[in-house]
């Protein structure tokens, strides 16, 4: 794996090994961050991040900082690896803690992203429906949007959001969500 583009682009990273984690794959990477468009300036919570190659692939583009929640050691142990290879250290923050209760504290405390990532394993996504649709409207910034990646074959993920675009890409589907 390889952050595809911005200052970092072409540079390897490390996944986890395993079947735990599930990166999301430079093609896909590369198609949702030209649907995405300028993010410069963003601040970024990547839930679910495993590898952190989302949330990376952000502060490469610009993001200003990103936020990485996960509960697998092997996970965040990659995930530490990848950030200090790629010297972002001050600009990221690294959270062991379930992304659920991270999204619910941060929406208690009235934090708020301009770019929400969500790439839960597949399995997870129906009980976490609900969840979403109760704190990612509340998380996100005025004009943020909220990226969730679920299996290609599946119908699009619902939020109490409007639909920006949902693309099928071989085995995944990403959905970009609007805020208002």
């Amino acid at each position: 794996m390889r952050i595809v583009a911005g200052e970092k682009g072409g540079r390897r990273i490390s996944a986890p090994r395993g079947a735990v984690t599930r990166p999301t794959g430079d093609r896909v990477r590369e198609a949702l961050f030209s649907i995405l468009g300028d993010i410069d300036g963003a601040e970024v919570l990547d839930a679910f991040a495993g590898s952190g190659a989302l949330g990376l692939e952000a502060l490469s583009r610009g993001a200003a900082t990103a936020t990485f929640c996960d509960t697998s050691t092997t996970a965040l142990r990659a995930l530490r690896s990848n950030i200090e290879a790629l010297d972002y250290g001050e600009r990221a923050t690294v959270l062991r803690r379930d992304a659920r209760r991270q999204m619910a504290a941060d929406a208690a405390a009235g934090r708020r992203y301009n770019l929400i990532l969500l790439d839960p394993p597949y399995r997870m996504l129906p009980a976490l429906q609900r969840h979403f649709a109760l704190h990612i409207p509340q998380l996100l910034a005025p004009a943020g949007l909220a990226v969730v990646e679920s299996p290609g074959a599946a119908p699009a993920p619902e939020l109490a959001l409007p639909v920006q675009t949902s693309r099928r890409y071989g085995e995944s589907r990403i959905t970009v969500f609007a805020g208002e």
